[in-house]
C-alpha cells in the first residue's frame, strides 16, 4: 500500500482509498465552560452524516440585548481541520466577545472520503438548523436571525459563497444573511494566474492541485463550479441579492490573488457591496496559527465594523 496524495504533517491518502490525518492540538468539548469572556459547546447538527458544530456565546452578564449570528466554516482544503483545532477555536472565541456575536462553527464532512459538493450540503444545513433549533437551544435564546452573518478562511471562504448562493435561492428559512466575511479564500481554475505561473510556484501549485483533486467530484477538474466561481450559473437577479461581501486577503498569501480576483468579479457582476481589505505582510490563514497575534485582533475589529454597518 503506497502513499497517492500527503500534506506533510497533516494528511496521507492512500492507494486503498484510506485517509490518515494527523493529530493536531484541539480543544475538547467543555459544555457550559467559560473562558476568555466566552462559553462554548458542542451541538449536533445532523445526527446522520454526522455533522457537528461548536458555539461561541460571549458572556455578556446577563443583557437581554439580541445578538447577530456569525456561521463560520473553517479551512483545510476540504480535506483537513475541524472547529476544535485550537487556532480556530480561540480566533472564534475571541471573536464573539470583541464582535459581541453567537458564533456557530461548522464542522463538515471532509474529502477525500466526502467530495465536494458535500461539504456546501452539510454547510447549508447549518442554516436549517439555526432556524429550527433558535426556540428551542437555550445558548440562542439571545440570538438575532434578521442579522446572519457567514463567513470562513480558505476552503471555509469558498464554503461560504456557495452556501450564500443556496440562501438566496432558497428563502424557505427564518434566517436573513446580512452580510459575507470571506477570510483568504480558496478558489482555482484550470487556466493558471500569473502568480502561479511565476519561478518558484510549482510547490505551492502542486499543493494546491492536491487538494482540489482530493475534494472535487470524481472525473472534475479545476474548472467544476466549486472550484472556479466564473463557471457557475448566476442570475443577474440572484446577483442583485447577495448581501454585502467582504473579501480579507493578506499581502504574503499565495492565494491572494484569487482572492482579489474574486472580489472583482463579484463587483463585476453587480453585487451591491463588495469590499476588499489586505493584511499586509501576512501569510495565509495567519488568524489560525497566530490567534492571539496584533494582526489577527486587527482581523478580528475590522470583522466586527463590518457587522456593525449591516
Amino acid at each position: 500500500m503506497s502513499i497517492v496524495a500527503e500534506a506533510p504533517g497533516y494528511l496521507q491518502v492512500f492507494s486503498d482509498g484510506s485517509v490518515k490525518r494527523f493529530a493536531s492540538e484541539t480543544v475538547p468539548d467543555s459544555a457550559e465552560s467559560y473562558s476568555d469572556g466566552f462559553k462554548f459547546k458542542d451541538v449536533l447538527i445532523d445526527s446522520s452524516k454526522p455533522i457537528t458544530a461548536r458555539l461561541f456565546v460571549p458572556d455578556t452578564q446577563g443583557s437581554v440585548s439580541q445578538l447577530p449570528v456569525v456561521v463560520y466554516f473553517h479551512g483545510g482544503g476540504f480535506c483537513i481541520c475541524s472547529t476544535t483545532w485550537l487556532g480556530f477555536h480561540h480566533f472564534l472565541g475571541d471573536f464573539s466577545v470583541a464582535s459581541q456575536s453567537i458564533v456557530l462553527s461548522v464542522d463538515y464532512r471532509l474529502a477525500p472520503e466526502n467530495r465536494l459538493p458535500i461539504a456546501y450540503d452539510d454547510c447549508f444545513r447549518s442554516l436549517e438548523w439555526l432556524s429550527n433549533n433558535v426556540s428551542s437551544e437555550p445558548w440562542l435564546k439571545q440570538s438575532d436571525l434578521s442579522r446572519v452573518f457567514l463567513s470562513g478562511d480558505s476552503a471555509g471562504g469558498n464554503i461560504t459563497h456557495q452556501v450564500a448562493i443556496r440562501a438566496v435561492r432558497s428563502k424557505t428559512y427564518q434566517v436573513e444573511i446580512k452580510g459575507l466575511m470571506l477570510i483568504h479564500p480558496y478558489f482555482g481554475s484550470e487556466k493558471r494566474t500569473k502568480k502561479e505561473m511565476s519561478e518558484g510556484a510549482p510547490g505551492d501549485v502542486a499543493m494546491n492541485d492536491m487538494f482540489w483533486g482530493l475534494s472535487i467530484p470524481e472525473g472534475s477538474n479545476r474548472d467544476y463550479f466549486g472550484c472556479n466561481f466564473e463557471m457557475q450559473d448566476v442570475s443577474a437577479a440572484e446577483w442583485s441579492a447577495f448581501p454585502a461581501v467582504a473579501v480579507y486577503v493578506a499581502g504574503l498569501d499565495f492565494l491572494n490573488e484569487r482572492g482579489v480576483m474574486y472580489a472583482q468579479f463579484l463587483a463585476k457582476k453587480g453585487v451591491k457591496e463588495v469590499t476588499l481589505v489586505e493584511a499586509e505582510g501576512q501569510n495565509h490563514v495567519f488568524h489560525v496559527f497566530y490567534p492571539k497575534s496584533e494582526a489577527t485582533l486587527v482581523l478580528q475589529q475590522q470583522m466586527s465594523e463590518f457587522m456593525k454597518i449591516h
